[in-house]
């Protein structure tokens, strides 16, 4: 993962945000707390849960939802400075997390998600009137170009929403979280984009910390490797865009919009 110079001013870290669609934390979660982190996420994957997503057609975990909601460890994950006062000085205002989710991509078969925006989920299945929502993203493990990596097509987020017609799910919440998205960019306008606007590769190591606006443009490869990679993702969206049209499963779309309070690090 390539730093943005003025990332590591904090100063500066909603400029760059709101210009590049994307930043890297200055700082990095603890290693020993990330161990602690990969721990729970391994236990509860482990368990046959409603939230779990499997690769199409194998009992091969894809990703896993709505940890905050069941898990002490995960709920109070959520409220950590690190995450929590990132994303309000992103967004400008008090937050509630929207969406929580790890994304597994198990060696040799996690398979790839395509190029699209979050974005398009939120507004077309939950009518989220505006994107004033963050990713703030956690490496679980070390993430290199061969382990399936976010892919960024930076400054993509002035351009609003690209996806073409729904593949015709039928409202499933599950062509929202598998292979086969609901909502995608095409590929040849992603390539038109790719080529304008350049390409970023989420690499580095576990702990790492960075954000991306929900209407960024981004997909991942295939894990080629022997090695996992494990994302986990917190979505906070400011408390004044809350959706009111709540179809979709808690685990996806959390009800409870009542202004985060930190917690302090030593509490996990």
């Amino acid at each position: 993962m390539t730093r943005v110079p003025e990332a590591a001013t904090p100063e500066t870290a909603k400029s760059v945000y709101e210009r590049e669609g994307w930043l890297l934390a200055p700082h990095t979660l603890d290693a020993e707390l990330v161990a602690g982190i990969t721990a729970r996420i391994e236990e509860l994957s482990a368990q046959e849960r409603p939230e779990a997503v499997y690769e199409k057609g194998t009992r091969t975990l894809r990703a896993i939802h709505g940890c905050h909601l069941f898990d002490d460890l995960c709920r109070r994950l959520v409220r950590l400075p690190a995450l929590l006062g990132l994303a309000e000085e992103l967004l400008g205002e008090p937050v509630y997390v929207y969406q929580f989710k790890v994304n597994m991509k198990q060696p040799r078969e996690g398979v790839a998600w395509p190029w699209h925006q979050d974005y398009s989920f939120w507004h077309h299945e939950d009518g989220m009137v505006a994107d004033k929502a963050v990713n703030i993203a956690i490496h679980l493990d070390e993430v290199h170009a061969k382990n399936g990596p976010l892919q960024i097509v930076p400054r993509t987020h002035h351009l609003g929403l690209l996806d073409k017609e729904p593949s015709g799910g039928g409202g499933d919440w599950r062509n929202h979280v598998s292979a086969d998205l609901e909502y995608t960019v095409p590929d040849q306008v992603a390539d038109d984009l790719v080529g304008e606007y350049g390409l970023m590769h989420a690499t580095g190591p576990k702990g790492a910390i960075y954000a991306f606006h929900p209407t960024l443009v981004h997909s991942s490869t295939d894990n080629l490797s022997d090695d996992r990679r494990a994302l986990l993702l917190v979505t906070y969206n400011a408390v004044s865009n809350a959706p009111e049209r709540l179809s979709r499963p808690e685990f996806l779309v959390s009800r409870d919009t009542t202004p985060l309070t930190p917690v302090a690090a030593n509490t996990l």
